[in-house]
Parts: structure tokens; C-alpha cells; sequence
């Protein structure tokens, strides 16, 4: 492709919207690589939806014996799994995080590009992390116990 300069942020959210954990990696890095890399599996614990960036099946073993169960979407040439209702609806709600990043992006203004420093870009990256945290209305899930059953939806 060429080379790339500049940074990725990831973020961990929950259905609420707020931000659970975050990592800086440098434009370059393959994006299963602070998963695999560092001890995040090890504080966060349940059900993690990603997208298809992070589909590897040595990603997904190390993070299942750590208690982290990864549901990704299937790519076109892969074998169709079974997916609990609640988990396949769930993963159709991955939208939220992209909304988070909009919000991020375009309110709280992390995507600058005229920085001077790095200690310049670092400041302004956890300052519009921090603004964000405290904002009233984030995006998020209304996620009913009543609705979704494990085994069939129920009609409210």
C-alpha cells in the first residue's frame, strides 16, 4: 500500500457507552496485536464483539481460557458457526462504537492533524477522552432482559 503515519486508537466500551479501556498503537500495527500483546484479557472479562479485523482463531483460544468470549462476524469464504440469538443480535448492535468514535471525532475533536509536538498530540488525545466521560447522552444500547431470551425473542 505505501507507507502511513499516524496512530490507532482502540477502544473497549460497554453497552452504555462509556469507555472501558483504550490503547495507542502506532497507523502500522495489525489490529489484533494489543490483544494478543498485552494483559488487557486479563482486566476485562465476558463477551467481546469486534468486527472482522479481528477474526484468528489463536486470538480467539488465548482470550477463551482468559474468560473472554470473541464474537466477530464471518467472512464470505468461512465455515457458518452457531451464535446464540442474543450474541447475533448483540453483534448487529456493533454499530455503537462507531458512534462513539463519530462523537469522539467530530465533538470532542481527536482527529487533529496539525499538532506540534507529541506531547502536544498525547494532551489532546486524553483530554477529549476525559471530556467525553463526562458527557450526559452517550450513545448506547437499550438492552432489555425481557425482550431478548436466550432461545427465542419475546414480544413486549
Amino acid at each position: 500500500m505505501g507507507w502511513f503515519y499516524g496512530f490507532k486508537l482502540h477502544l473497549i466500551i460497554n453497552d452504555k457507552g462509556e469507555i472501558l479501556d483504550f490503547i495507542l498503537t502506532p497507523g502500522n500495527v495489525d489490529d489484533r496485536e494489543p490483544l494478543k500483546n498485552m494483559d488487557l484479557h486479563k482486566r476485562i472479562f465476558g463477551k467481546l464483539f469486534g468486527d472482522k479485523g479481528y477474526i484468528s482463531k489463536n486470538l480467539f483460544e488465548q482470550l477463551f481460557v482468559d474468560g473472554v468470549h470473541l464474537i466477530t462476524k464471518l467472512r464470505k469464504n468461512m465455515k457458518n458457526a452457531l451464535l446464540l440469538l442474543h450474541d447475533r443480535i448483540m453483534l448487529r448492535k456493533r454499530a455503537l462504537i462507531e458512534s462513539v468514535n463519530d462523537e469522539l471525532k467530530n465533538i470532542c475533536q481527536i482527529e487533529h492533524t496539525r499538532h506540534r509536538s507529541f506531547d502536544n498530540f498525547i494532551i489532546n488525545l486524553l483530554s477529549a477522552l476525559a471530556a467525553y466521560s463526562f458527557f450526559d447522552k452517550k450513545p448506547s444500547i437499550n438492552i432489555n432482559k425481557d425482550i431478548i431470551d436466550e432461545k427465542r425473542i419475546v414480544v413486549a
